[in-house]
């Protein structure tokens, strides 16, 4: 769970810097109106960014990117900087969506430590050195959200046993902001993802007292030597038992 230091305030102010840094970079270039590889230039653009912030202020700690080759030697390094410089490349590329985030997470010592969600579409940056509060919920029905391009293969069933509305969102960054702000109750996910997906986002979720953890309940392990991490879920505390059962169950029907 996301450690609440006061000696990493400073981290996360940097993280903020970093995403709002890298966000800015593509909301610049997307407003260029040139729309050919729009995603990659924005993927290479907004990475070469964020490590121009990291490097300048913290130069000895070590980053897994997304963009770049994964280094080992982060694996003996007790800080490192988990990042994805485009979550969403999809929707960014796509004229009017909204629902892309830019990442920027530290990991020291085993832990999240500080974290950084951007997202530019809509003006909001979410992270770690102001701890959002999450809304009160005012809805009878459970409102999930699920990728609107490969949503897991038991979100129906698992729908039918919540009767839950499901919320097709993009970048995973901001389905767990989503979560985070109250537009939706959780986030489930079975499949496809890395560390770089949501560290961040993830730690932003910890700092605001929410739930997050693989599907099975067990933890969220960052800065592995292998940066899978294929699956997850984030929801409001109050719902995780419920959530996990409910998993459980649309997963077991499937065998």
């Amino acid at each position: 769970m996301l450690l609440r230091k006061e000696g990493f305030r400073q981290d996360a102010v940097l993280a903020r810097a970093a995403a709002d840094a890298g966000g800015l970079a593509l909301t610049g270039l997307r407003a260029t109106g040139s729309s050919k590889g729009l995603g990659e230039r924005g993927d290479a653009l907004s990475h070469q960014t964020i490590l121009g912030v990291l490097g300048d202020a913290r130069p000895e700690d070590a980053v897994l990117s997304e963009e770049a080759a994964d280094d080992c030697a982060r694996l003996s390094a007790p800080r490192v900087w988990i990042v994805d410089p485009l979550d969403g490349t999809r929707e960014y590329a796509e004229v009017g969506r909204t629902d892309w985030a830019v990442h920027v997470a530290l990991w020291s010592h085993g832990d999240l430590v500080a974290g950084a969600v951007a997202l530019p579409g809509v003006g909001v940056t979410l992270c770690t050195d102001d701890p959002p509060t999450v809304p009160a919920t005012t809805q009878r029905k459970l409102r999930i959200a699920v990728s609107r391009t490969r949503p897991p293969s038991f979100i129906p069933a698992l729908a039918r046993h919540l009767n839950a509305e499901l919320v097709p969102l993009g970048s995973a960054g901001y389905k767990i902001a989503a979560v985070i702000r109250g537009e939706v109750d959780a986030y489930v996910h079975g499949g496809g993802q890395y560390e770089w997906d949501s560290a961040a986002p993830v730690a932003v979720a910890w700092s605001a007292g929410l739930h997050a953890s693989r599907l099975n309940g067990a933890p969220l392990v960052y800065n592995s030597p292998d940066p899978l991490l294929p699956d997850l879920i984030v929801c409001r505390p109050e719902l995780a038992a419920a959530l996990l059962d409910g998993v459980a169950s649309a997963m077991a029907g499937q065998r």
